[in-house]
């Protein structure tokens, strides 16, 4: 097993979905390793797992993150015709490569991709645990606006740097911190024309606000057939998760454990990570027959 001396380095992969496409997939920990394998939001890339995936791999997990269709490094479908299933095939297909059924870690859409694999009435789950993060199968529709409407703008994008930073700041007020170069290359792409835009396809919008809504009442089933140990963490200033959701969802998957984290919004891993990794870390050392080698985070 790994040691905090002693770590593996980070791997990039390419893996092939079921249609085809390409997408960029990073490996940190021993490879012997129980997996944790983490799925990102819309608008968000695998980076958004980084300093959570560093501490839990140093903790003896394997940690597996990757960029969703039409994210970040991952390939983008040509036609712009996206679905739901196609990400949650993508997803599907992941977990069951892994060495043995990981613990599935996603937030907001990534967490909304693992109920509905998770609860899939035709298919065993081919994960060994869940942990939603600020998601509930019923959400906020204003949160969600919120949302849409930054990554609807400036789709011209930005003439340098320092007009991102100031679209992030604008954004996401609470955060203290400023976003630097290094961490912008990682979300935005030159264009021809030199100029930088986010890395998430255009196309992509017109499918949630299209299929967003119709999801609800099949996720909402599909909580029900959850029968893999579940927690939620939920962030207590989030615009997307209430007490209403959380209390709808913990009504139907009674067995699921919620953490509300003080201080954090709907980006609740990059508000409050280290709130975060603990929480994590004590669901993960509770799980049966997931403590090989795994420590304290």
């Amino acid at each position: 097993m790994a040691t905090l001396d002693a770590m593996p380095p980070v791997l990039l992969e390419r893996f092939v979905a079921p249609d085809g496409l390409e997408l960029a997939v990073e490996r940190r920990g021993a490879p012997d390793a129980p997996v944790l394998l983490f799925a990102h939001g819309f608008g968000q890339t695998r980076q958004a797992w980084r300093g959570a995936a560093a501490a839990l791999s140093r903790a003896g997990w394997q940690c597996v993150s990757f960029d969703a269709r039409g994210h970040g490094d991952s390939g983008r479908v040509v036609s712009g015709a996206y679905h739901f299933e196609q990400f949650t095939d993508d997803l599907r297909a992941l977990a069951e490569a892994q060495r043995s059924p990981p613990v599935l870690v996603g937030a907001s859409m990534g967490g909304l991709l693992g109920i509905a694999v998770a609860g899939e009435q035709q298919r065993p789950t081919p994960f060994s645990a869940l942990a939603l993060v600020d998601i509930t199968p019923r959400w906020e529709p204003a949160g969600v606006a919120r949302i849409l409407k930054f990554m609807r703008m400036h789709p011209e994008g930005f003439h340098n740097f320092a007009e991102a930073t100031q679209a992030v700041a604008d954004y996401l007020p609470h955060r203290s911190g400023r976003k630097n170069e290094a961490g912008l290359r990682e979300l935005l792409h030159e264009g021809p024309d030199g100029r930088w835009r986010w890395h998430w396809d255009p196309s992509l919008l017109d499918v949630v606000e299209r299929e967003g809504p119709l999801r609800q009442r099949a996720l909402l089933e599909a909580t029900r057939r959850i029968r893999v140990p579940t927690l939620l963490l939920s962030g207590a200033a989030s615009d997307v998760v209430s007490e209403h959701t959380v209390e709808e969802f913990l009504a139907l998957l009674p067995a699921a454990v919620h953490i509300r984290v003080t201080g954090a919004t709907h980006t609740l891993v990059g508000d409050a990570n280290d709130a975060f990794v603990s929480a994590l870390g004590g669901f993960l050392r509770g799980l049966s027959g997931m403590k090989s080698g795994a420590t304290q985070p």
